[in-house]
């Protein structure tokens, strides 16, 4: 098992041994925190499951989701339905709202490890805000060459912007 794959294994545990309360609590501080960041914005946005950050009471009408393409890469289709905009919709996005299973203070985020957003990130322009659980804004994380780093970390505690802002 890599570096990578271990710590991943080791974050996605403890976000599975947090409190469900505790989670909804979170996600209900962190809405508060981007609610003004999204006003008026054109924006693209992952679509929660499981313990991440929940995204759907921020998710409106005009707001782009990603769906998978056959290969790995994110095409972009508007909140509610609608025909495939195509990869390169992102890229006229003001705020892209990340998943991460950690980001460090130089913005390395850390996904899953299929490397689908870091091929989309590479085509965005706008802020790249990567959505956290208190606890998971790390000092440090191994960085490859692929990496994109996002631009701020929204936080229940408030946002921490890591360069670039």
């Amino acid at each position: 098992m890599t570096a990578k794959s271990a710590l991943r294994a080791q974050l996605l545990a403890a976000r599975h041994a947090r409190d469900a309360a505790e989670r909804a609590a979170g996600d209900r501080a962190r809405d508060g925190v981007l609610a003004g960041l999204l006003v008026g914005a054109h924006v693209a946005s992952y679509v929660s499951f499981g313990t991440e950050p929940d995204t759907h009471a921020l998710l409106a009408p005009g707001h782009l989701v990603p769906v998978v393409r056959p290969d790995r890469d994110l095409d972009w289709v508007a909140y509610g339905g609608g025909a495939p905009l195509g990869p390169d919709a992102v890229a006229a996005c003001d705020v892209v709202l990340v998943p991460a299973l950690s980001v460090d203070r130089r913005g390395v985020r850390l996904g899953r490890g299929g490397g689908s957003y870091d091929r989309a990130l590479a085509r965005a322009r706008g802020r790249v805000v990567a959505l956290l659980h208190e606890g998971e804004l790390v000092d440090a994380l191994p960085a490859e060459p692929h990496d994109v780093p996002v631009h701020a970390v929204a936080l229940p505690s408030g946002l921490v912007t890591t360069g670039g802002w």
